[in-house]
This record gives structure tokens, sequence and C-alpha cells, in this order.
């Protein structure tokens, strides 16, 4: 066997499948734009979820809503990365995009708050399964030495998809309602599942060797990677990291517009402001890609955690005209691409055979985070001092994942830290 095909089987791919890596890459963004979409969602909603006469919501009862979908989605990204690891990518990713599409769908049809609930939690199954899948792919297909790019252009899915959310939600609701939101964002996988289907390499036998002759086959039970072989320091480490890093993205991604209207902004400068949020997203992970991969994924990921503490502590002062628009593009670029570029990290630091599940893994831990920051951001709102105080607070959590990052071993097993 040559070194190209053996690395092709030990990824995940089957024999004959090389032709489909260029596919990889578009299909696997597409799946993740459609992941940020639905994520999203929920947070440009709210505020009309909260008007709604007949549901009787109030912000804590908002935050039980959004807790259920990301408990949904803490289940998912435990489960699709083992069984990503165990029985193949291409099949765990059809049926997470398919369970999504088909349950966020139910969402517009949904009657008052239980049962929107409940639909959040069953379609975070398949949304907390797209990611872990999505970026073990990308790094089994892509170039040698590009994970950190590779990784954070992925997510770039995410952004455009949270993007598309806000410029959605500025004209559709107005004028059509929130319901129509969900089903927009459905629409796509018409498309993307057949597609997925037809250009998605092969899936090949788990028990396949992961080296040459006489290596060591593939553990039946791949998580069991994250806590031997001198792993779980590092591991309890990126678990730390994952949950800091999703509580901001979900924490601002959800409350953002209802800060912003707490400090007297109204509610087309606070959705117009989410939007500035993600468009400085995309922009980060451009950038922090290509500076990961220039200096390395670990001095980039503690630089990009204590950047995105400054920027917002920034934006606890009120900055007049166009000032709140920069200071929150800034806290955007670097925020979030903090999180992914942990995700790149621990892509790098873990055996081929158990990277879906140590992607999986630190995501489904990290959306307890993204569970206590609703929550967090909930509870300050209900007290009246979510401004300034929610941003002190959020720049707290975000030196605490460059804390973090830094307690991350350099070297496992023997293995030395990938750059």
């Amino acid at each position: 066997m040559t070194d190209a095909s053996r690395s092709g089987v030990a990824a995940g791919g089957a024999p004959g499948s090389a032709g489909r890596s260029s596919w990889v890459a578009p299909l696997c963004w597409s799946a993740v734009a459609l992941e940020g979409f639905d994520l999203v969602v929920l947070g440009v909603v709210l505020p009309s979820l909260l008007d709604e006469p007949s549901w009787g919501l109030d912000p804590a009862t908002a935050s039980l809503v959004t807790t259920a979908g990301l408990l949904g989605v803490l289940v998912g990204a435990l489960s699709a990365g083992p069984m990503a690891d165990r029985f193949g990518r291409r099949r765990t990713m059809l049926i997470t995009v398919v369970a999504f599409s088909v349950l966020s769908l139910g969402c517009a049809f949904a009657t008052g708050p239980w049962s929107f609930g409940a639909l959040r939690f069953l379609a975070g199954l398949g949304l907390g399964g797209v990611l872990p899948v999505a970026i073990a792919l990308v790094n089994e297909h892509g170039r040698p030495g590009r994970g950190g790019s590779a990784t954070t252009i992925l997510m770039t899915g995410y952004h455009v998809g949270a993007v598309a959310t806000s410029l959605l939600g500025i004209g559709v609701i107005p004028a059509f309602g929130w319901q129509w939101m969900f089903v927009l964002g459905s629409v796509p996988a018409l498309v993307l599942v057949p597609m997925l289907a037809r250009f998605l390499p092969a899936d090949a036998p788990a028990t396949v060797p992961a080296g040459g002759t006489g290596a060591r086959p593939v553990t039946r039970n791949p998580i069991a990677q994250l806590v031997k072989d001198g792993y779980l320091p590092s591991s309890i480490a990126f678990w730390i990291a994952s949950f800091m890093g999703l509580l901001l993205v979900y924490g601002l991604n959800t409350w953002l517009p209802q800060i912003m209207r707490a400090a007297g902004y109204g509610l087309g400068a606070a959705l117009s402001q989410l939007l500035v949020l993600n468009v400085g997203a995309v922009l980060g992970l451009l950038v922090a890609g290509r500076v990961a991969d220039r200096i390395g994924l670990r001095p980039a990921t503690v630089g990009w955690f204590c950047a995105a503490t400054v920027f917002l502590a920034l934006l606890a002062v009120r900055m007049p005209g166009i000032g709140i628009y920069v200071g929150v593009l800034l806290a955007g670029v670097f925020v979030f691409s903090s999180q992914v570029l942990v995700y790149a990290y621990i892509s790098r630091h873990y055996p081929a055979h158990a990277r879906a599940s140590a992607i999986g893994v630190a995501s489904g831990i990290g959306r307890l985070g993204a569970i206590t920051g609703p929550v967090l951001g909930g509870l300050l709102l209900q007290a009246g001092v979510a401004y300034p105080w929610g941003f002190f607070a959020f720049a707290a959590v975000a030196a605490l994942g460059a804390v973090a990052v830094l307690c991350v071993r350099h070297a496992d097993a023997g293995v030395a830290e990938h750059r």
C-alpha cells in the first residue's frame, strides 16, 4: 500500500475515494453554514418571541427554551464524534444534516414555548454532530501543515450563516413573522443533502489499521484515547477552553441585541450590531488561520483569547456614533475565532483514529458553556445590570480561556505538538 493510499484509508476514506476529496471542503463548509444559520436564528427571533402575547415569555423563560436546544446540541456533539470515528464520517454527516433540517422546519409550526423548546432540543441532536465530523473531514482531506487555516476557513461558514440570519431577520421578521426564518433556513438542505450523498468520500471500515504493517488497529472505543497515554491533562485543559469559548459565542449571539437595547439602542441598531459582530467573526477567522499556520496553534489561540478579553471589556464603555460598531466588529474578530482555534488545536493534538471523538467531546462539554452563556445573559438582564456588567463578565471568561490553553501540554504520549 502506498503512503497516499494508506493515509486515505486511515483518515476514514475508502479506496478509490481520493477523487472526491476536492468536494470535502465546500460541502462541509455548506453544512456548517446551515448549522450557523440554525444556531443563531434563535437570537434573531427572541425579541419577537418575547413580544408574542400568547406565549408569555420573559428573559428567564426564554433562557430555558434556549437551554433546551443547547442540551440537544450537547448530546449530539458527544454522540456524533465517536459515531464518526467508529462507523464513518459520511453517513454520520448525512444523518445529522437531515435531522436538524427537518426538525428546525418544525419550529415554524410550534404553537407555544413548550413545543418550540422540544423541537429545538431534537434539532440540537443533529446540529451538535455537524461540527466535529466536518472538522475531522477537512483536516483529513486538506493540505498537510494547514490545519489552522483549514479549520478557520471551514468555520467562516458558521458565521456566513449567522450573517445571513441577521440580514434575513431585519427584512423578513417585520414583513412576514419569525416563523419564516425557520422555513428559509431549512430549504437549502434540499440541495445539500443529495450532494453530500453523492460527493463525500465513502466510509472505510473502522477496523482498518491506522498505520503500516503491524500497526495497532483503530480502537473500538476512540474516547478512551482522550484519557490514556498521558492525554488526560491536555484533554481537561481543552474542555475548559471550549467551555469558555462557547460561553462567549452563545452568550453574545443570543443576548447581544437585548443587551444593546438595555444600553439604549433601538431594535434595528441592536440587530445591526449582531450582524457586525458576525462580520467581524468572519474577518477574524480569515486572519486567525494564517497566523496560526505561521506562529503555531498554541500561541495564536492564547493571543486571540487575550485580545478578546480587551475588546469585550471596551464594549462596556458607551461609544458614540460609529464607535460602537467598530468596537463590536473588533470583539467579533477575536471572540469567535478563539473558539475555532481551540478546535484546530485539538484536531492536530490527537491521533487520527480519535480525532472526531476529541473534537466531539470538547464540543459537547463546551456546550455546557453554550448553555451557561445565555443563562448568564438572561439573569443579568432580569437583574437590570446586563449593561455594562455583562461585558465585564464576558471579558473575564475570555481571560480564563487563555489560561486554559496555556495549560495544554506541549507533547502527549511522546507526540510533539503540531504547528
